[in-house]
């Protein structure tokens, strides 16, 4: 949600606008940038809407060797350009981007504030404002007043401070919310993600919360906002840039559908030796060996990929699972098992949800993981154990690869964990090859993309509502499926376990009204079709996609062979191109869904 981007030290308008752009698939609906030339001009400049609308009103004088930008996701006042960042104090001195949530920003208003004419209606002007008044009151510098008035805050934040008095130094502070330092020569930025700036460094420095730095084109110093001074060592991100890029595609969502075979074959290479042993850390497997339960935290698309995780743990490690929305867990925490593991699942390794449950994990000194794609996130710096989903740059708001690559993960970690109990049926679970043919079947199904176009131009281009139904595993792709759809199209789907669609809301089938029936499980298949025939005697429109070994006559959708516990590799695709496709022709911006954000980083 949101993103920051600041750069001290060289021409700082187009890194900022591209760095911008870069993290558009975080979700926006504003925009602004602060740029100063350190020749005693300095410029502010802020739009609703997209980048382009910034850019449209940039004049070519507006330039600087130092500026600070951001995308506005709005959470206090609607979308406007008083609203909109960077926020500025009442004699423009100082200026402020943020990232986060201030929780106390009506009582710090109320207390320190009188009097004070504020612009927008954000808890972010609130803090340039406070920090100018302590700045001015006390006679500080502006890295002090800084550090004095975040003494003051409780609540998320990632802040870019830019003093016009000094303008050649930027004062950052980070507390929950993402935010990483670039190191580059002669110059140095600070972004939200490092996606966004690779194409000037790749060389970075992880902050953690509590970190405040003053930044120039030369240095860094960072310490505690009491004033200790903290060494962060910088690291080499070693992500190509171009694989954040579209490239052909008009998309970034099917540009990354389509990725999905050879992340299969990534996570296949890297976590098998060429002998096909599973290679997982032997603390890791350890620590899950010795529990007695599992509880999978996640939320939305990663919560639906640990329903399929809990099945396969549970088949090839034996271990009973618990599966819990994060948002809910962190404040009903409930009664754990004598020897509890936690495993966190997060594309963006930033989720603020999760991370209220590990910070309570944490302090009970349990054992954890997180499964993200982010190395040196949040959620795994801070959990007892990491394992990466391999699965590349993810852009698009709507997660496609990164469901596929944790429940390939979750899979790696069960049989890892079976064999290391000496269980049969993990010993016997060829989790290698079933890759390939994960990687086969994808590949099948992405090529045969245009019959899914089809399917979507047939069934839904004027469909309000949709219903997707299928039984074990397959329910939890229905889950699934239904939150694309919904979250890309805007037609109201939801997933349901099949035979639950009769006790009340089959009351809701109409004519035409789309129902989207998976079938791949051997136990279910024949129940499946009845409740297909039901929803059908009621009207509806009936696509089918099932494996090869269950498919009838007429079935839309013939999925390739795979293990069953696997089968949701296979099955989530043609539901992931449905959800495109539908997106795409009502000619919508498949990338950015309205109101919805990437990196959900406050609850």
């Amino acid at each position: 949600m949101c993103g920051i981007v600041g750069v001290v030290g060289k021409p700082a308008r187009e890194v900022i606008l591209n760095g911008l752009k870069n993290l558009e698939y975080r979700g926006y609906d504003s925009a602004g940038i602060y740029l100063n030339d350190l020749n005693g001009h300095d410029y502010l400049t802020k739009a609703v809407g997209r980048i382009k609308n910034l850019e449209a009103k940039l004049t070519p004088d507006e330039q600087g060797l130092v500026g600070i930008g951001h995308t506005r996701w709005a959470t206090h006042g609607k979308p406007t350009v008083d609203n909109a960042h960077p926020h500025f104090d009442e004699s423009h001195r100082f200026y402020l981007v943020h990232n986060g949530v201030i929780e106390n920003y009506r009582d710090l208003k109320e207390k320190y504030l009188q009097g004070v004419n504020f612009k927008s209606e954000t808890d972010t002007e609130v803090i340039v404002q406070l920090v100018a008044k302590i700045a001015r009151e006390n006679n500080l510098d502006a890295f002090s007043a800084f550090k004095k008035a975040l003494k003051l805050v409780v609540g998320s934040y990632a802040f870019l401070l830019v003093d016009s008095q000094k303008p050649d130094h930027i004062y950052i502070a980070k507390n929950k919310s993402p935010m990483m330092l670039g190191v580059g020569d002669g110059f140095n930025i600070i972004a939200s993600d490092a996606i966004s700036v690779l194409d000037q460094t790749k060389t970075f420095v992880d902050l953690q919360d509590g970190d405040v730095a003053d930044v120039t084109k030369d240095s860094y110093h960072i310490e505690t906002i009491d004033g200790e001074a903290v060494e962060r060592k910088p690291h080499k991100l070693n992500i190509d840039p171009n694989a954040a890029s579209k490239g052909t595609y008009e998309f970034y969502m099917l540009k990354e559908i389509d990725e999905q075979p050879a992340v299969m074959r990534r996570i296949s290479n890297d976590y098998f030796s060429q002998d096909g042993d599973v290679k997982v850390d032997n603390d890791i497997v350890k620590a899950m060996a010795d529990s007695d339960r599992i509880y999978i935290l996640a939320a939305g698309t990663s919560y639906h990929a640990g329903l399929v995780g809990k099945n396969l743990i549970e088949k090839y490690s034996e271990i009973p699972v618990e599966v819990g929305l994060a948002s809910e867990f962190g404040y009903h925490f409930p009664t754990l098992s004598k020897k509890p593991f936690f495993i966190f699942l997060s594309q963006s390794g930033e989720t603020a949800d999760s991370r209220v449950v590990l910070k309570q994990v944490n302090e009970r000194h349990l054992p954890s993981l997180t499964m993200t794609n982010v190395e040196g996130s949040t959620l795994s710096r801070e959990a007892t154990y990491t394992m990466l989903l391999k699965a590349g740059p993810e852009i698009a708001v709507a997660s496609t690869k990164a469901y596929t690559a944790q429940i390939a993960v979750q899979a790696v970690l069960a049989k890892a964990v079976g064999e290391a109990k000496n269980l049969k049926v993990a010993e016997d679970f060829d989790l290698k090859n079933q890759l390939a043919l994960a990687a086969e079947g994808m590949q099948e199904l992405v090529d045969g993309k245009e019959k899914i176009d089809a399917l979507a131009k047939k069934y839904l281009p004027c469909a309000r509502n949709a219903f997707y139904i299928g039984r074990g595993v397959d329910y939890a792709v229905a889950l699934e499926g239904a939150l694309k759809l919904k979250e890309v199209s805007y037609i109201q789907t939801e997933g349901f376990a099949a035979a639950e669609l009769k006790h009340g809301t089959i009351a809701l089938i109409e004519q035409d009204t789309p129902v989207i029936a998976l079938i791949n499980d051997p136990a279910t298949s024949d129940l499946t079709r009845g409740n297909i025939r039901e929803v059908q005697s009621r009207g509806a429109n009936v696509m089918v996609f099932a494996m090869k070994d269950f498919a009838h006559e007429g079935d839309d959708v013939i999925l390739p062979k795979i293990d069953y516990y696997l089968s949701p590799l296979l099955t989530v695709v043609p539901t992931q191109l449905l959800a495109y496709y539908a997106s795409k022709n009502k000619g919508l911006d498949v990338d950015k869904p309205r109101n919805l954000a990437k990196s959900v980083t406050v609850e």
